[in-house]
């Protein structure tokens, strides 16, 4: 897949401000600083698009960035960052929960893990969400490269278990360094615009 544009993101925070057009959307979730907006930038090949931050919980709306005026990658705030209030994190909830709800442009859900660190709660809670709801996910464990080849027999086995990912289900290592993964979110997506 080749990225010819991407736009800067419509924002939202309810349902009557979400795009109109009826294209494919995609949707990345992740905990804080599992590196989405790193993620977006190697996706779309721009540096700097989607804004890094060193401080979390930065992502407080949804956002839809149109790529190739075919399709949207849909960023929503990241959950389990402890400095973000109870009510905040309430609020961030009950906005990803309306688009899950009521989104049928929803495609696939890329849930975004961090392959150094067995899932958390969180990441469990949120990949049994989405399966709750029927929303086909595929997990994607970044930060591969920080991994040692020795390791990550043992990594795979323990992000296998703690997420019960399925027979026919696995995971994508991916890395903003090497590039590891970015060809096969690119498979998807493509597949998936294919068929509509």
């Amino acid at each position: 897949m080749q990225i010819e544009s991407v736009q800067e993101p419509k924002i939202a925070v309810r349902v009557s401000q979400y795009p109109e057009d009826n294209l494919p959307e995609f949707l990345l979730l992740g905990r804080s600083n599992v590196g989405k907006s790193s993620f977006i930038n190697t996706i779309v090949e721009r540096k700097n698009f989607a804004r890094t931050s060193s401080k979390p919980g930065k992502t407080q709306t949804l956002n839809f960035y149109l790529v190739n005026d075919s399709f949207y990658l849909v960023d929503v705030p990241g959950y389990g960052y402890a400095s973000v209030d109870k009510a905040t994190q309430k609020k961030f909830g009950l906005m990803i929960e309306e688009y899950l709800k009521t989104r049928s442009t929803l495609r696939r859900a890329f849930l975004l893990i961090d392959y150094r660190h067995k899932p958390t709660e969180d990441d469990v809670l949120m990949y049994d969400f989405l399966k709750y709801y029927n929303i086909d996910v595929t997990v994607v464990a970044t930060k591969y490269d920080k991994v040692s080849k020795n390791a990550r027999i043992k990594q795979d086995k323990l992000i296998n278990e703690t997420l019960k990912l399925g027979e026919n289900e696995s995971f994508i290592p991916f890395s903003i360094i090497t590039k590891k993964g970015k060809e096969d979110v690119y498979n998807i997506i493509e597949n998936i615009i294919k068929g509509e």
